[in-house]
């Protein structure tokens, strides 16, 4: 368990504008994204293709780039969902088990979060594995407090 409080941020690409995007982030004070997503170079990426994003992010409001894939899922995970129309709680559970089993709160340090946003590509929290990688270190650290944007 960790003292102080660590402000972390999501959000997702889909549905926003450049500008709404990046004014958001500037707005919330957000110092670094952590990028979650198994695949950040698709060109139906757009403004938020991995070397286009980093880019824009430092350029555009002195925002820090960082792509973690252990808080990502697996091709198979994610295809069984996207593809297969898989369930929801099914992919949640699935999700949850790696994320435990790579023991992600090990692999990234409150620090390196606090301030920080977690991107993925869903418009909303709700059914995206940002929200559970949130939730997850929550649970494992405490005092982490969530703002989706």
């Amino acid at each position: 368990m960790i003292n102080n409080n660590v402000n972390l941020f999501t959000i997702g690409f889909t549905q926003k504008s450049a500008e709404t995007f990046f004014t958001t982030l500037q707005q919330a004070g957000v110092k670094r994204i952590i990028d979650t997503r198994l695949n950040n170079v698709s060109q139906l990426a757009g403004f938020a293709k991995k070397n286009d994003l980093q880019y824009f992010l430092k350029t555009i409001a002195d925002i820090d780039y960082l792509h973690i894939l252990d808080l990502a899922p697996t091709k198979d995970i994610l295809d069984e969902y996207k593809k297969n129309k898989g369930d929801w709680s099914i992919y949640e559970q699935k999700f949850l088990h790696l994320i435990e089993t790579r023991k992600i709160e090990k692999k990234v340090m409150p620090e390196q979060l606090d301030g920080a946003c977690l991107l993925c590509s869903e418009a909303k929290p709700h059914h995206c594995h940002r929200r559970l990688v949130a939730e997850y270190l929550n649970g494992k650290w405490g005092n982490v407090k969530i703002c989706h944007l």
